[in-house]
């Protein structure tokens, strides 16, 4: 956020870390009183959570977006074209990835391919 004009924040939710991840940067971006970033919570399909909770959505993140690829995929691979999506237009990776195994170590596999900075906080210890 100190460094760079702009910063965009592409996360998911749908699981504890993505949750986690965007209470951080929330937090980051009160606490450094920057105005150069948003937060994107990025939705592989609409759902009834997201729908029946519209104002809450609309005020925790700065946009919502519903990725168009996803959003007409089976639902079972749905949440990876949307990962693939967040991939692309991503230019550091932050994971918290344990298991060589699972959407979140394929996700960071095609990063790999597509040369892309990664920090996985599973590897750092206390």
């Amino acid at each position: 956020i100190r460094t760079n004009e702009y910063v965009e924040f592409f996360v998911g939710r749908n699981g504890e870390f993505d949750i986690f991840a965007s209470s951080c940067i929330r937090k980051a971006k009160n606490d450094l009183l920057y105005g150069n970033s948003s937060l994107i919570l990025c939705l592989p399909y609409s759902s009834a959570e997201y729908e029946n909770n519209k104002e809450y959505f609309d005020n925790f993140y700065d946009e919502v977006s519903v990725c168009e690829k996803s959003s007409f995929a089976y639902y079972k691979a749905a949440i990876q074209i949307r990962n693939k999506e967040m991939v692309d237009r991503s230019d550091l990776i932050i994971c918290f990835i344990k298991n060589r195994r699972g959407g979140a170590y394929q996700t960071i596999q095609y990063a790999n391919k597509n040369e892309k900075e990664i920090i996985n906080l599973a590897e750092y210890k206390k």
